[in-house]
């Protein structure tokens, strides 16, 4: 008997330890850790009272309460948000993150939430037809740094790429004449234009569309399956399209129309 309770002592000393699932660890702490730029309206922004709001915001908001939590956000630049997910700094990045080759190997990301396409933003006095990437050889080009159109626009040789901190800064510097075109997501460009007062319009799309979904550390897949079934519930129960319909005026789940 005491050579077979050694046995079962041993037996469980040499049973690895496994990690807890991020959805146990979310359930437990009674907070979803969320990440975003804080300044990308209107997907997430401070109104003028300083305080988060925009779509990403509400539906980081409504995922957490059907997770059985609250959510908790931290802001910072685009640039630093994957590496701090990577560092565990936070669960999850809500803020249009589209989901690349590159990123699924780094990251799990839940099913997507939108579907967009590149756009290219001008003067409201433009007289050249910059119909592709191909057109702005030999121009200046805006836009935010570390997003996957900064990888889009380099892959064209010949663009000269400027990055900037965020639209406010790129659309000034377009708008006095510092560069020929901007470049961003089809979805926030009509917000931004409207909200900058600036003499700028959309131009024409350009690129594949794109899907951005929500990342989170690789193998959790009660988190996963967890978000993602809170997302579907979303869809069914037409919650996700009143997020979407107040912020964009469409269901932005849907791919866009062909223009």
């Amino acid at each position: 008997m005491k050579k077979l309770a050694l046995l079962v002592i041993a037996a469980a000393i040499s049973v690895p330890a496994f990690a807890a699932d991020l959805l146990d660890t979310v359930k437990s702490r009674g907070e979803l850790k969320v990440a975003l730029e804080g300044s990308y309206p209107p997907f997430n922004f401070k109104d003028k009272q300083g305080q988060l709001t925009g779509f990403e915001v509400e539906l980081a908001r409504e995922l957490a309460r059907r997770l059985g939590v609250k959510a908790g956000f931290t802001t910072g630049e685009w640039s630093g948000l994957l590496a701090g997910l990577q560092a565990g700094k936070f669960d999850v990045v809500i803020n249009q993150v589209g989901i690349t080759d590159a990123r699924q190997k780094v990251f799990d990301f839940s099913e997507p939430y939108t579907i967009s396409s590149a756009q290219l933003i001008v003067r409201k006095n433009e007289t050249r037809n910059f119909k592709s990437l191909d057109d702005l050889k030999g121009k200046k080009l805006g836009l935010g740094l570390g997003t996957n159109y900064a990888d889009m626009a380099k892959a064209v040789a010949g663009i000269d790429v400027k990055t900037y901190p965020g639209a406010p800064e790129y659309l000034q510097d377009l708008a006095q004449g510092r560069l020929d075109a901007a470049l961003n997501d089809s979805l926030m460009i009509p917000f931004a234009i409207k909200e900058s007062k600036l003499p700028v319009k959309p131009g024409a799309a350009v690129g594949e569309v794109s899907k951005s979904g929500i990342p989170f550390a690789k193998g959790n897949p009660q988190f996963k399956a967890a978000i993602d079934k809170a997302l579907f519930e979303m869809h069914k129960d037409g919650s996700f399209a009143k997020i979407s319909k107040k912020w964009f005026g469409i269901d932005v789940s849907k791919a866009p129309a062909a223009k």
